[in-house]
Formats: C-alpha cells, sequence, structure tokens
C-alpha cells in the first residue's frame, strides 16, 4: 500500500466552481446531508477547508457554525487545515468534504480532526471514489493533468480503516453522482435513465462518497483489587499415641 503522505503540494480549491461540475457536487452533498443536520447536537460545528465551509448546514441545531481554511474569502479562522489552533476536544461536529485529496498528509487531517473532536462526536468526510467512473479519469493522459484527477483519491476503505482505528462507528456510506464529472452533466432521459440503473445496481461505483461516522470512546471503570488479609500459619493437631488410654 502506499504511503498517504504526497511528494508535492497539491493545490486547494477555493470555492466548488473550481471543480469539473463541482456546482452539482455540491448540491449532491446538501440534498444527502439534509436528513442528517437535524440528528447532531452540541455547542460548535467546525468546517474544515474552503469546500466544507461552502456547505449548507442551515438545519443544524448547532448555531455556532466556524469555518477554518487557508483563503480568507468566507472563513472565521485563516489556518492550515493539517494545524487546527483549537483546544483538544471542544468540537461537537467535523466536516472534512473534499480535503483529503488536496493535502500532503491527509491521515493527518483526519487525526486533527479527531483531536478537536469531542467523545462521541460526529465527523464528515467526502471526497472522490477512485473505483468510479470519474476515477478511470486519471488513466486518460489529458485528463490526469487537470485538477482533480492529479490528485491521489482515496478510496472509501482506506478512509474507513483510519477511523477504525481510531475507534469511530461509521454509521453511514452512501456514494454518489455515477458519472465521470466531465462536460455538461445536463437533464437528460438517458442521464435519468442511467442515474436510476446506477443507484439501484451500481450503488459502490459512484463517483463521490459522503461518510458520516461518530466518535466512540469507551469509558475505563477501574477494577479495585480485591485485598486478602495473610493467612496465619497455625499447624495441625494430630492425635498421639501417649494420647491414646491402652485397655487390657
Amino acid at each position: 500500500m502506499k504511503p498517504a503522505l504526497a511528494f508535492r503540494q497539491p493545490h486547494f480549491p477555493k470555492n466548488w466552481q473550481a471543480l469539473p461540475n463541482g456546482e452539482l457536487i455540491q448540491n449532491e452533498i446538501n440534498q444527502q446531508l439534509l436528513p442528517w443536520w437535524p440528528k447532531f447536537f452540541g455547542y460548535h460545528l467546525l468546517k474544515i477547508g474552503a469546500l466544507s465551509g461552502a456547505l449548507n448546514s442551515e438545519q443544524s441545531t448547532i448555531k455556532h457554525q466556524v469555518t477554518i481554511s487557508e483563503y480568507p474569502e468566507n472563513s472565521h479562522i485563516i489556518s492550515e487545515i493539517d494545524d487546527l489552533p483549537l483546544l483538544e476536544h471542544s468540537v461537537d461536529v467535523c466536516v472534512l468534504s473534499h480535503a483529503l485529496e488536496f493535502s500532503v498528509d491527509p491521515h493527518h487531517v483526519v487525526r486533527e480532526a479527531n483531536r478537536v473532536l469531542i467523545p462521541n462526536g460526529y465527523l464528515i468526510i467526502t471526497g472522490f471514489n477512485p473505483f468510479s467512473l470519474a476515477g478511470l479519469n486519471k488513466l486518460v493522459p489529458y485528463r490526469r493533468q487537470n485538477t482533480p484527477w492529479k490528485e491521489r483519491f482515496f478510496s472509501t476503505m482506506r478512509v474507513k480503516d483510519w477511523l477504525h482505528l481510531m475507534g469511530y462507528e461509521i454509521l453511514s456510506d452512501q456514494r454518489r453522482i455515477h458519472s465521470t464529472l466531465e462536460g455538461n452533466m445536463s437533464q437528460g432521459g438517458f442521464t435519468n435513465y442511467w442515474r436510476n440503473f446506477a443507484n439501484n445496481y451500481l450503488p459502490r461505483l459512484g463517483s463521490i462518497y459522503i461518510i458520516v461516522a461518530r466518535k466512540r470512546v469507551l469509558p475505563l471503570t477501574p477494577i479495585k483489587p480485591k485485598w486478602k488479609l495473610r493467612p496465619k500459619f497455625q499447624p495441625v493437631k494430630i492425635p498421639t499415641m501417649n494420647s491414646q488410654k491402652v485397655k487390657r
């Protein structure tokens, strides 16, 4: 397995319009997360990266929502996403939308989100699925030089393996948009037919994935040692011949 580290600095997009059919991807993620927002409770919601900050979370019951990004546009805190300026266990929900593909050390980005997330908090991760029609664009020479295919895609199996090692419970794993994400993806008869067919019979081959996980921390119950008193030394009394009366 190749290491997750990138050997060059990826270019993080400032908005969804910088990605092919980015607005379509953004709308699809918003649609899939719509029933989840009312289920999240807490005081602080953190969106990591510019793309995460552009997602619609108005239906969330968490009112204090903060976006951390490298760009000042639409960001509350300007910072590197792999070194969050937040205290440990200070956030109830973290959103990492299409951030791993554009990170030098994506595994460290996930660990940083895990560090600031409270026990039993929620983590949302979205990204490009390498085992999809969009992932096949990496095999096309004139496409793999363009964004986002010049970056590295991570499979959901690997991302979920990282989460399992950190003690997360996977609540949802969805794959959406069965397309190469190239060209004009307008609605049409064949497009709708293919979309319905792929959603029903090829659900794992969607071009994007949406993972919702919960951080599980089991409380440690101390086991009190059972102290035993040292037994006293007591010799065993054995009857002797002298104690017996001989009858004649």
